[in-house]
């Protein structure tokens, strides 16, 4: 399960149409004499975007897909970034510094551990979207030996026995609804679940069905999960869409570049054929799977 680069902007030169003196006397003074006329990559990238719906357009044509604000798409679709030109970092503060990986770093802890890796960072940010919500009993994720690991369980204050491969419930603190006590409990699931388990308990889906949330997984040791985070259509209906991942070592999550298509990364096209290119996995059709 636990395996281990910022968006290239191309820009082409501006020239100054000798023809044209008085108006390039006034772009001139308005402009530093390096600006470069900026291409579909700038037109999708704002830099100052707090969030990946602010940070990142739709494809020239496209319209982002909507969705209610109390739903699992709307908050992937608001998740805070750090901001623009961040390095993503290890868990031990080490840094990631891979060109054509990521083009933007999800502003959110990861602790100080090796765990949060990339099945466990598409839990995170389920298990912190129900936790939002306030949806407590259906926070819950299997380990690979199958135990249930619940959360209703873990604030009502048991604890897990790990020995060997048994697991059973001890009843060994206070029930707390807090949010630390969420973290401790998200540790453990971290520990103990990963691509393995999370495959088996999302659904398949079929590539034309995909949405937002949607997971490309491969269980196995190594395997490897990117979310669906953000989608666009246009009026044919045809859909592009935003992938994020954490990685091995534990590190930052990060929203994907496209390695196969610069001009509209981050976002990737629907694909045709069965294979799915991510910067340091490939996929198939065939690995997508939802809650």
């Amino acid at each position: 399960m636990k395996t281990n680069s910022i968006i290239a902007c191309f820009l082409m030169p501006f020239f100054l149409l000798s023809s044209c003196q008085s108006s390039s006397q006034e772009i001139a003074e308005k402009l530093p004499s390096n600006t470069k006329e900026p291409t579909k990559e700038i037109e999708i990238l704002q830099p100052n975007g707090e969030s990946i719906q602010t940070r990142f357009s739709p494809p020239a044509g496209y319209q982002r897909v909507a969705h209610e604000t109390a739903n699992f798409a709307s908050y992937l679709q608001q998740l805070p970034l750090k901001p623009h030109g961040s390095i993503v970092h290890y868990y031990d503060g080490g840094e990631k510094t891979q060109s054509g990986v990521y083009a933007a770093v999800v502003d959110m802890e990861i602790g100080k551990r090796d765990l949060q890796q990339c099945a466990d960072a598409v839990m995170r940010l389920r298990g912190e979207f129900l936790f939002q919500q306030k949806r407590y009993d259906d926070i819950r994720f299997n380990f690979t030996n199958g135990f249930d690991m619940t959360f209703a369980k873990w604030r009502q204050g048991y604890r897990v026995k790990v020995a060997g491969s048994k697991v059973s419930w001890v009843k060994s603190k206070s029930p707390s609804n807090s949010y630390t006590n969420f973290r401790s409990y998200m540790n453990m699931v971290f520990a103990y679940a990963g691509t393995l388990s999370l495959a088996k308990e999302l659904k398949s889906v079929a590539i034309s069905e995909m949405q937002i949330g949607d997971v490309f997984i491969q269980g196995g040791s190594p395997g490897h999960a990117v979310i669906v985070v953000d989608m666009a259509i246009n009026a044919a209906g045809e859909k592009r869409f935003m992938l994020a991942q954490s990685y091995m070592p534990a590190q930052d999550i990060q929203v994907l570049q496209n390695p196969d298509q610069a001009a509209i990364s981050p976002w990737y096209e629907m694909p045709t054929g069965e294979r799915v290119a991510t910067p340091e996995w490939d996929f198939s059709v065939y690995d997508l799977k939802r809650f």
